[in-house]
């Protein structure tokens, strides 16, 4: 058996991808735009059993660019130094969720997720959601290939 690859050594194990997942905020997603340049934005996200989900308004550019092409790449990445620098990157073809009740349900679980102290929408935020969710698209990004990678693993070596 050969030497273990350098990117082998550095990959996260689906633990560390959930762990990952679970503390980071901000995903980057990217689209094609119409002149077939990169359109990246940084959004909140939820973690739905390793698929990234994102909510956004029906009528904006990355959803006008994921009606045309629903190729994209997400990325959620940590760290403040080469060596600290851990993430993953997603390829995918986005699937729109439309429905009222999925974009109402994923509204309330990322509120959940971002407000400190709460486990449930009520009451007059409940009724924020519930008028937002009209114009809004829940968006989710199966992963068609993967890659991960945690530099802390290399030990300071590079």
């Amino acid at each position: 058996m050969g030497p273990v690859s350098r990117r082998d050594q550095i990959k996260l194990s689906e633990e560390e991808l959930r762990e990952l997942l679970g503390e980071e905020r901000i995903a980057v997603v990217s689209s094609l735009g119409l002149r077939g340049w990169p359109h990246s934005m940084p959004l909140w996200f939820v973690p739905r059993e390793e698929t990234i989900w994102i909510w956004t308004y029906a009528k904006s550019q990355k959803v006008r660019n994921l009606e045309r092409d629903p190729r994209t790449t997400v990325l959620v990445e940590a760290g403040r130094s080469y060596e600290e620098l851990r993430g993953v990157m997603i390829e995918s073809e986005a699937v729109i969720h439309r429905d009222f009740e999925t974009v109402l349900g994923f509204a309330e679980e990322l509120t959940v997720r971002y407000a400190e102290g709460i486990s449930t929408i009520e009451g007059d935020a409940k009724a924020a959601l519930e008028a937002q969710a009209p114009k809004r698209v829940a968006i989710s990004f199966p992963a068609l290939r993967t890659a991960t990678w945690d530099h802390r693993k290399l030990g300071g070596t590079y």
